[in-house]
C-alpha cells in the first residue's frame, strides 16, 4: 500500500522518517516535506524526492501526516485526503495541543484515525479528540532513540560531583503569538525561562563544569545572545553535534517542556523544567522531570 507522509515541523518529521524506515520499504512511499521536516528525513535517508502535496495524493492509497503548528501543509493534506476519500491518520508527536493541531481555516480538519506514541497520549487523545478513533503505535522515534543511546558514549561523572548541563531551547514565544495572539499568553516567554535558569544554576546544589545551550531548529543562530552578555558561567552554544550525543554528554538536562527533555528521560538524564514562578506547570507529563524553581 503506497502511503503519502507529509510534514512540515521536526517532532512530527523524527517520527515519521522512522517510522517509515522500520517499515524497510521506503519505495512504498511518497514523502510531501517542507520546513525543518526535510533536513530531519535528508539527514536520515540522504536524498529524499519530494513531490507536490498534489501528484503525492494522486500516487497515495493512503495519507500519513505529522501534526505541526509552523505551517498548514499537514491540515491541508488531510483535507485533500478527505475530499478524494483516502484513509488518513495523523502522528501526534507531543502531549499538548491537541485540538489546536487540526485547526483550519474558521473550523477543525480531521484524519480518519488518530495515532499515538504511548499509553498517556492515547488517554489525552481519547479524552480531547472524540471526533474520531484513536490507536496506539508504539513511537518509532523512541525506539530509535533508545538503539542511539545504548551506542552512545555516556559522559562519566566529574570526581569533584561538577555538572555538565544541556539546555534546550523552544520558541515559546512564537508559539503563543501564533496560537492565541499574545505572546505571554503562558506568562513568560523562553527568554523569560532562560534568564531564570541562568539565575538559578546554584539551586543544583553542585559546581558546574559547563552549559551547553542548544537552540530549537527553527531558532536563529543569534537567539539568545542577549541573555547571556555578561553572563559569568562556563556557558557554550551547542547543537553541532546530534541531540542524543549532548544528552548523553549532560549529567542534567534542562528546558521548559521540549520533546528533548524527554529524550533526557530516556537516556537517564536527571531533568528540570525551567519554567519560572507564575508560568505554570510543565506540560509535559511525566512525572520524573523536577521544577527547576521548586528546588
Amino acid at each position: 500500500m503506497r502511503t503519502a507522509v507529509v510534514a512540515h515541523d521536526a517532532g512530527g518529521a523524527e517520527i515519521l522518517s522512522s517510522w517509515v524506515r522500520r517499515q524497510g520499504r521506503a519505495d512504498q512511499h511518497s514523502f510531501v516535506l517542507a520546513g525543518p521536516a526535510l533536513k530531519v528525513f535528508q539527514r536520515k535517508f540522504g536524498g529524499v524526492e519530494c513531490l507536490p502535496l498534489d501528484q503525492a495524493l494522486a500516487q497515495a492509497e493512503r495519507v500519513l501526516t505529522g501534526t505541526g503548528w509552523q505551517a498548514t501543509l499537514e491540515r491541508d493534506a488531510l483535507a485533500l485526503a478527505t475530499k478524494r476519500g483516502l484513509p488518513s491518520a495523523a502522528f501526534i508527536d507531543h502531549w499538548v495541543n491537541y485540538r489546536e493541531r487540526f485547526v483550519r481555516d474558521s473550523g477543525f480538519v480531521w484524519p480518519d484515525e488518530f495515532w499515538l506514541g504511548d499509553d498517556i497520549g492515547l488517554a489525552l487523545a481519547q479524552r480531547l479528540l472524540p471526533e474520531r478513533p484513536c490507536r496506539c503505535v508504539a513511537n518509532p522515534y523512541f525506539a530509535d532513540l533508545r538503539d542511539a543511546i545504548a551506542a552512545s558514549p555516556q559522559r562519566i561523572g566529574a570526581s569533584n560531583g561538577a555538572l555538565s548541563i544541556l539546555y534546550v531551547c523552544e520558541p515559546i514565544a512564537e508559539h503563543a503569538l501564533k496560537q492565541f495572539g499574545n505572546a505571554r499568553h503562558w506568562g513568560y516567554t523562553e527568554h523569560d525561562a532562560f534568564r531564570f535558569f541562568l539565575d538559578s544554576v546554584r539551586r543544583l546544589g553542585q559546581p558546574v563544569d559547563d552549559i551547553v545551550v542548544r537552540r530549537h531548529p527553527a531558532e536563529a543562530a543569534d537567539k539568545y545572545l542577549d541573555v547571556v552578555d555578561g553572563v559569568d558561567l562556563p556557558l557554550t552554544f551547542g547543537g553541532q553535534r546530534s541531540l542524543i550525543d549532548e544528552v548523553c554528554a549532560s549529567d542534567v538536562v534542562v528546558g521548559c517542556a521540549s520533546m528533548a527533555m524527554v529524550v533526557g528521560l530516556l537516556a537517564g538524564k536527571r531533568v528540570l523544567s525551567s519554567i519560572p514562578p507564575g508560568g505554570g506547570a510543565c506540560s509535559l507529563p511525566h512525572p520524573e522531570i523536577a521544577m527547576l524553581r521548586e528546588l
